[in-house]
């Protein structure tokens, strides 16, 4: 849980740890190799506009703002009975290859009044796997 009171995700990730050129370069305008290291050509491509990043982690920016609103004005037992409460209903001790819809979680989470597509088609992207056995040795790490 991060204690910031952020509304919207930043636009560049948190776990890249390269600098622009912009932040890196020497006076002629360049980048800098030798206090630097190399440009990591990669990043930069990936880096974008950061739109792609902020709709990423939209859902656990808005997540974090209401639990540290909750911090802040009850005490820090209102945001930790949440989680414990989240993680409890998260438990899904049924077979893993049935679809099952958990209503309580979306309770909690504040997801109740919100329709999405997987409401409508379910989860089209994996779709219904049929190995159970091989489900259930993954799920009891077998």
């Amino acid at each position: 849980m991060d204690s910031t009171l952020r509304i919207v995700p930043s636009t560049q990730p948190g776990s890249s740890k390269g600098a622009s050129v912009r932040d890196t370069a020497n006076s002629l305008g360049t980048h800098d190799t030798l206090r630097y290291g190399q440009r990591n050509l990669e990043s930069e491509a990936k880096a974008g506009g950061g739109l792609q990043h902020r709709l990423d982690g939209w859902e656990e920016t808005q997540d974090n703002l209401k639990l540290t609103l909750q911090r802040n004005m009850y005490g820090i037992h209102a945001p930790v009975r949440l989680l414990m409460e989240r993680k409890i209903v998260g438990f899904n001790p049924h077979m893993p290859a049935l679809p099952t819809s958990n209503l309580s979680l979306d309770i909690l989470m504040g997801r109740d009044e919100t329709l999405d597509v997987a409401d409508f088609f379910g989860d089209m992207e994996t779709g219904p796997e049929f190995n159970i056995h091989s489900d259930m040795e993954k799920r009891r790490r077998i």
